[in-house]
């Protein structure tokens, strides 16, 4: 990456939230731009630029166009999790008008061929998200630093969390499996670094986790404005997630997961179809199940080009013109038949099979009728995630008692009769606590991670477009990205070594 291009994208763009960043800012410094020296001689008297830094980070992650492309498929952190869905076969292309996510994606061309678009973004979308993360904590002191003001630790603890929520994203997205002594992704600490080799997985998430546990420290007793805000209990999630990435440490995992829900204030979703219950929509931040989300309202800018635009059959986008979105259909028949999340899906025939009609939808619920002007909010992390998180811990520390009491938190929740997990040990309550996952997390961009933890392969199902009946395992290399052609091109020591 060279200089000029980070310096910018790390100062201009996060002070503006991504309206307008695209090539054009590429250039020098131009004059309507805040400086980095700038930056740092307003902090001290006006720490509000700081946090305006900040909230820019968490305004990057529901813009369109954040990934540096012009693409429909290029709204921050969302189209990220439709791209890990789909990669895992869980969410299934089973129809495409307009060809979004076809041939890249779900025919795995794109994650072989590095001069593909979709490559760029990812690596764009997250880098900028640490540059700017890296501006804002060197106007802070640094990340080592030991702000006496509550206020700035929050600011700083936010800015850590993001950072190392970025690096871990990049570690999944561009590692086909774990190896701690593989290079994979370069380190940058500074918001105006020089070009950097590739650092070991080992390195990247001993990073993660220097920022994460650093980060909760900072965050001990912030009571965040929103829920778009990264607190304490959201960092102990993504740690939780992080350690287990390495496929370690699984008492830790336990651990962390268990405190990110029971100190987050948040509840379960009940088996309903009321406006917080898992036939509700998930479409309101005020959810008490959700840890970490965006309320998205009229202001917000969000429209067709958003993730509610490519799922949300009621939106009206691409999903309610043919580009369908749905549960691949071997996942949905491995469901029980006492399963209330089987009516979160279109179980009849036509263009709509399996698609997410009852789960995610615009509250409205008018096809061709709600507003081009998105304004159904982003779920980021909830309660039920850490659940299973915890439960699959303690199944693989051969703690099958605690495990199947646990998982019985959401397994009882969701399905009348549970008494068959009482006869699951071993590898099979590992493997029902996956499914479960599977089930219970589908549109949210977490079976992906699952995939990888659990060294699993996916068979894909009859509604898919494409490799029907093929069996991929987890470490295919057609599901990670390729460091995209610009990085090989601007830093001399990837150049030649993708």
């Amino acid at each position: 990456m060279k200089k000029n291009v980070l310096k910018l994208i790390g100062i201009g763009c996060v002070l503006l939230g991504f309206q307008s960043c695209n090539d054009s800012f590429l250039e020098r410094e131009p004059s309507q731009f805040i400086t980095e020296s700038q930056l740092s001689d307003a902090a001290p008297l006006n720490p509000d630029l700081i946090a305006g830094s900040i909230d820019g980070i968490y305004t990057v992650m529901f813009t369109q166009f954040s990934g540096g492309t012009t693409g429909h498929d290029d709204f921050g952190q969302k189209s990220n999790d439709i791209f890990m869905d789909m990669l895992c076969s869980d969410m299934a292309l089973s129809g495409s008008v307009y060809g979004w996510y076809r041939s890249s994606i779900t025919e795995m061309q794109g994650t072989q061929d590095f001069t593909f678009g979709d490559n760029f973004q990812v690596w764009s979308y997250y880098y900028r998200q640490i540059l700017n993360a890296n501006l804002a904590m060197g106007n802070l002191g640094g990340p080592q630093a030991d702000p006496e003001s509550p206020d700035v630790r929050a600011l700083l603890g936010q800015a850590l969390a993001s950072r190392a929520h970025s690096y871990f994203m990049l570690a999944q997205l561009f590692q086909d499996d774990y190896d701690p002594n593989q290079p994979i992704l370069p380190i940058y600490n500074e918001a105006t670094p020089t070009p950097q080799p590739k650092s070991t997985a080992a390195e990247v998430y001993a990073l993660i986790e220097t920022d994460l546990n650093r980060a909760i420290e900072l965050l001990e007793g912030f009571n965040r404005s929103s829920k778009a805000q990264i607190n304490q209990s959201v960092a102990k999630g993504i740690l939780a997630y992080a350690i287990a990435a390495q496929r370690t440490r699984w008492d830790e995992v336990a651990a962390m997961a268990n405190q990110a829900r029971t100190e987050s204030g948040t509840t379960l979703m009940p088996p309903t179809a009321a406006p917080f219950g898992i036939l509700g929509g998930f479409n309101d931040v005020n959810n008490p199940s959700w840890m970490w989300g965006v309320d998205i309202n009229e202001n917000s800018g969000v429209g067709l080009v958003s993730w509610w635009g490519q799922i949300d059959y009621f939106s009206y986008s691409y999903a309610a013109v043919g580009d369908t979105k749905a549960m691949d259909e071997g996942l949905y028949n491995s469901m029980r038949m006492d399963d209330i999340r089987r009516d979160q899906f279109f179980d009849g025939a036509g263009g709509n099979y399996l698609q997410p009609l009852f789960k995610q939808y615009d509250v409205d619920r008018v096809p061709f009728g709600t507003s081009t002007n998105v304004k159904a909010d982003y779920v980021y992390m909830r309660h039920a995630e850490m659940i299973l998180l915890e439960a699959e811990a303690q199944a693989r520390q051969g703690l099958d008692g605690p495990a199947r009491q646990t998982l019985k938190l959401l397994a009882d929740n969701r399905i009348t009769d549970t008494s068959y997990l009482n006869g699951l040990s071993g590898q099979a309550l590992i493997d029902e606590i996956y499914k479960q996952t599977r089930l219970e997390l589908w549109g949210e961009g977490k079976s992906y991670f699952a995939m990888k933890r659990n060294q699993a392969t996916i068979t894909r199902g009859t509604n898919h477009l494409s490799f029907v009946g093929e069996s991929i395992q987890h470490s295919d290399n057609r599901l990670t990205f390729e460091i995209p052609q610009r990085e090989i091109q601007d830093n001399p020591f990837i150049n030649g070594q993708n």
